[in-house]
């Protein structure tokens, strides 16, 4: 079901080496000796984020912007960044003690809980054997038969270590088998970090307010068409204007990089029936929707089959992962089996393989979808509505276990409408509800994931903490 609506204890320490220490001794707010000790108490503290503020100043001096993907540095919502220090089911807890209901769930690969516990078995069996064998494994072979029955448009994957890497090894392949070197991708959605595709790209370009990347050569990006999500007629007028060049469409099915944004049932089926007419190849990016709107992902849920499609988060459990597959005429093109050469020390990675299939296993299982339908709804229909309630402008929907709403009138269909959005507000709701202990991805344009492991409870709890935060702002 979809909907678009208006309206215990741990220690932690921390030093820089002699080496690090001489190098960043020239800057006054070097702070390279950090000790800490953290006692969670089991009685309700008083929030505070002194030690990752801490931690968070010398990071800085040691990674750029003292992280390692941008949008964990808070830049679009303002005040401190949280260090994490544990998870475990629908919850996180920070370096300070402070706990928080987690709807991130490490940007979509928590579906069944954090750390859960048979997956966290069945690693503890197969690191005994090894962690990286760089030679094939029977793992590989399991989660691979378990994709392709699950996705329709799958008749053979390729494993590798991310999305980013799974969309490089696709488009490449795309145009291998087309032999054709434009595509088409959508503003506001992201297909990781390859140079082709930062163009108008959403996700953390948009959170950081960055048009595209300095370091990509034109050349890189020549044959790269864009166009807005949800508009048909503007892919049809490229598919004019470039007769015989374009080798594919590549989308999010439902968009997650811009905020959450459904598609038209008028685009996505006109996006198979242009690509068809064009000679051109639909490619799904599922690397979040994968496994997620439903066991066969987006493709199921809107019973729409691409050509090809790429995976991620989910399959591997929680460990780094990507995957990219579709028809055997087309991926019989990848090499050994053809010329299309891509290849990766870690793909297929026995740990990666292990956490994917036990993952699997459980979604699986009866009634899991509709249970992440039922607390997903509750939850997006609970904040509109308590933004409705406190005088708020906000839309939103949500599709199982993926949801999303903007401080803003709507409806969104596009990146042009999401940033309509109100992000100061956004940025106020953000750091009001991690003081109310609840987690929420630090960017407008992000969707949220609820898990298996979310209880009632929770779902209660967080539309509780939103009145009262929305009731301030």
């Amino acid at each position: 079901m979809s909907a678009t609506l208006t309206g215990s204890g741990t220690a932690l320490g921390f030093s820089c080496s002699s080496k690090i220490s001489k190098r960043l001794s020239s800057s006054p707010s070097t702070r390279c000796s950090i000790k800490m000790s953290v006692s969670v108490d089991e009685k309700k503290k008083s929030f505070t984020l002194q030690k990752s503020e801490e931690a968070f100043n010398a990071a800085k001096n040691l990674m750029p912007g003292g992280v390692n993907s941008p949008v964990r540095a808070f830049k679009s919502v303002g005040g401190q960044p949280v260090l994490i220090d544990s998870v475990k089911g629908s919850k996180m807890w920070d370096i300070d003690g402070n706990e928080y209901v987690d709807y991130v769930g490490s940007w979509g690969p928590a579906i069944i809980g954090h750390a859960d516990d048979e997956v966290l078995a069945a690693l503890a069996e197969t690191m005994k054997k090894g962690t990286s064998f760089g030679a094939p494994c029977l793992l590989e072979n399991v989660l691979a038969e378990m994709v392709i029955l699950a996705v329709p448009s799958i008749e053979m994957v390729r494993f590798v270590n991310s999305g980013t890497e799974a969309c490089m090894g696709v488009l490449r392949l795309a145009r291998a088998f087309t032999n054709k070197e434009k595509f088409i991708k959508f503003e506001g959605c992201y297909h990781g970090h390859a140079n082709a595709f930062l163009v108008k790209a959403g996700s953390g370009v948009a959170t950081l307010g960055l048009p595209d990347s300095p370091g990509v050569p034109k050349a890189a990006t020549s044959d790269t068409l864009t166009a807005p999500y949800n508009d048909i007629e503007a892919v049809v007028k490229l598919f004019e204007a470039h007769k015989g060049e374009i080798s594919a469409v590549i989308l999010e099915p439902v968009v997650g990089n811009s905020g959450f944004i459904q598609p038209t049932p008028e685009f996505i089926n006109g996006l198979r029936q242009v690509t068809k007419d064009n000679g051109a190849l639909l490619i799904f990016d599922e690397v979040m929707t994968g496994f997620r709107l439903a066991y066969g992902g987006a493709q199921e849920y809107f019973g729409i089959t691409p050509d090809l499609t790429t995976l991620g988060k989910i399959i591997g459990g929680g460990l780094p992962v990507g995957a990219y597959g579709g028809r055997r005429d087309i991926m019989e093109m990848v090499a050994p089996a053809g010329p299309m050469y891509q290849a990766g020390t870690l793909s297929g990675n026995p740990l990666a393989m292990t956490a994917g299939i036990h993952t699997l296993k459980r979604l699986k299982q009866p009634g899991t979808y509709e249970y992440l339908d039922k607390i997903t709804k509750e939850l997006t229909n609970g904040i509109l509505e308590a933004g409705k309630k406190t005088g708020h402008p906000m839309c939103g929907g949500y599709i199982s276990g993926m949801f999303g709403f903007f401080f803003a009138e709507g409806p969104v269909y596009n990146f042009a409408d999401a940033k309509k959005s109100d992000t100061e507000k956004f940025g106020k709701f953000f750091r009001g509800m991690l003081e109310e202990g609840v987690y929420f991805a630090p960017s407008q344009f992000e969707a949220g994931f609820t898990s298996l492991a979310h209880t009632p409870e929770d779902i209660q709890f967080t539309i509780s903490a939103a009145e009262r935060v929305l009731g301030r702002i």
